[in-house]
């Protein structure tokens, strides 16, 4: 397994995401996917010993995060609960989405079932709505081979506009490699240009009539499309977020008054 034996293995609202027994890291890396993608096998190979598991503060939802060291740097792997999509549906989706949302991690992998592809690539385009900063891991792929599924990672790269990489995470295939792009993500060596989903003409209006003003009350803080389209949704969970976001940062509840359509 080569790199992966040698492991020893941002919040920007520290109240929510809780302090880190690993606060001396190089880069915070976050790891998402559907449930029974091997995400948890990833995590556990990428870091050995050194992990750490509690709970996310005030939530019932379990927090595992745990480091390795690439090229002399120590990596922060954050095991973001299982979730099927960013919806905020369960307790689940909602720590995820916020924490991808607000913790801003230096890079993002989504673990993917080779088997099931279609049903994983709705979490994907979700997680791409609010990073670009992502590498896709698809695992399982002995699995898959089994099963003579095929799949082409240079179109499914080419498609999404980020990197792709196959893995056998119980074996340690395609581990190195992983490392690898992630560091090239977080360290900014590899650069993205992920495809984002394109909605109807009037949500699209929308969203650009919105856009510009939410960025002048947040400035670069997260991003402004993403938070355009969940105020059309009307999704109060994600405008309660902002607002503490915005009571943290500026030590006064500024509100989300000022950004309404013309």
């Amino acid at each position: 397994m080569g790199l992966i034996n040698q492991s020893c293995g941002i919040g920007a609202i520290k109240e929510n995401f809780g302090k880190s027994q690993f606060s001396n890291a190089d880069h915070v890396i976050a790891l998402a996917g559907n449930p029974n993608t091997g995400k948890s096998t990833v995590f556990n190979a990428l870091t050995g010993l050194n992990q750490h598991t509690g709970n996310w503060p005030g939530k019932t939802v379990l927090r595992a995060e745990g480091r390795y060291i690439h090229q002399g740097l120590i990596f922060k792997l954050i095991d973001l609960p299982g979730a099927y999509s960013l919806m905020a549906n369960s307790m689940e989706e909602q720590v995820a989405r916020d924490y991808l949302c607000f913790g801003r991690p230096d890079a993002t992998v989504v673990v993917l079932d080779a088997t099931c592809m279609e049903r994983n690539l709705n979490l994907v385009l979700q997680v791409l709505e609010i990073t670009s900063r992502v590498v896709i891991c698809v695992n399982l792929v002995d699995e898959a081979e089994r099963k003579k599924i095929q799949i082409d990672y240079h179109a499914l790269a080419a498609e999404l506009g980020v990197p792709v990489v196959p893995t056998a995470a119980r074996d340690g295939v395609g581990l190195d490699k992983l490392v690898e792009t992630v560091s090239g993500i977080a360290t900014g060596r590899i650069e993205t240009k992920p495809n984002v989903v394109r909605y109807k003409e009037e949500i699209e209006v929308a969203v650009r009539k919105l856009e510009p003003k939410i960025k002048k009350l947040i400035g670069e803080a997260f991003n402004a499309r993403w938070v355009a389209l969940r105020l059309l949704d009307k999704d109060q969970t994600v405008i309660a977020a902002v607002e503490q976001w915005l009571t943290r940062k500026d030590g006064v509840l500024t509100g989300m008054e000022g950004v309404v359509l013309a």
